[in-house]
């Protein structure tokens, strides 16, 4: 599918790792209810702070699913149509991304 944006640069966008990236969030998702529990009934701050780290790990973890998959099709597909403003916004979202 060829996806025209409000700033006027196209490219086809293909995302094959759908499925995946959405039981990585729901993975994420339950880590962080766990947190929420685990706060609200007290527990040991150490304990808390490791389930946290599984949260921060899944969502980096998510991320570079969708990075991967966003270099290897989008951004492949908008270099061949010469879309410079998909590479300055995927050095933005990077940028964002690594902080």
């Amino acid at each position: 599918m060829i996806i025209m944006s409000e700033k006027g640069h196209s490219h086809t966008h293909h995302h094959h790792h759908t499925k995946a990236v959405l039981n990585r969030l729901s993975r994420a998702m339950g880590h962080l209810e766990s947190v929420k529990r685990m706060i609200e009934e007290e527990k040991d701050c150490s304990e808390v702070l490791i389930q946290l780290s599984a949260v921060i790990a899944a969502l980096n973890n998510t991320g570079k699913v969708i990075l991967k998959d966003h270099i290897e099709h989008c951004i492949v597909d908008a270099w061949e149509l010469g879309d410079e403003k998909a590479m300055e916004n995927l050095n933005k979202a990077i940028d964002r991304f690594i902080k």
